[in-house]
């Protein structure tokens, strides 16, 4: 993709989100967001695949799609909902996990129900939703902050604690 034009890039990009290689829509999903920013105004194409990826078969090109849709920028309109029904209904929790970190990056109120609602999933999908909170206020955001400080995962622990400039107890700055 580095030489030719965007337009080249874009139709063989469009070629390979369709492709029934895994590895092939995985890597697609993976370079969108450079193929976004190699054009002058935002693709409303290249957000509509990477949404219809959400629901592919394999788990790692449903992570991939939704990381990119999260680096992309993409009008918040067509992709939150799918990203929160991902966020809440996928299988794996890899995806899960993506889409929220996704929600985290997008910041629109409309997905912050399905982040704190991830911080009650599995360890890693839970502090990926502390880490998603950082763009949202509010009491709900508040309680779940305080509820991941006193979680049985460290790494949650250590991500609110992150996000709430909280320096832990056996740091010293003599």
């Amino acid at each position: 993709m580095r030489a030719g034009s965007a337009r080249d890039a874009a139709a063989a990009w469009g070629r390979a989100v369709t492709d029934p290689d895994t590895a092939v829509r995985r890597r697609a999903a993976d370079v969108a967001p450079a193929l976004a920013r190699r054009r002058r105004s935002p693709d409303p194409h290249l957000t509509t695949a990477l949404v219809a990826l959400l629901t592919d078969p394999d788990a790692t090109v449903v992570e991939a799609a939704a990381w990119a849709l999260g680096e992309v920028g993409a009008d918040a309109s067509p992709v939150v909902p799918a990203l929160v029904a991902c966020a809440t209904d996928h299988a794996d929790p890899l995806a899960r996990e993506a889409a929220v970190a996704a929600l985290g990056a997008i910041g629109d109120p409309a997905g912050l129900a399905a982040v704190l609602a991830a911080c009650t999933d599995k360890p890693a999908v839970r502090r990926r939703a502390v880490l998603a909170l950082a763009p949202f206020d509010g009491p709900g955001v508040d309680a779940a902050l305080a509820t991941a400080l006193t979680d049985r995962d460290w790494q949650v622990r250590q991500a609110a604690e992150d996000l709430l400039g909280i320096v832990a107890d056996d740091a010293t700055d003599d």
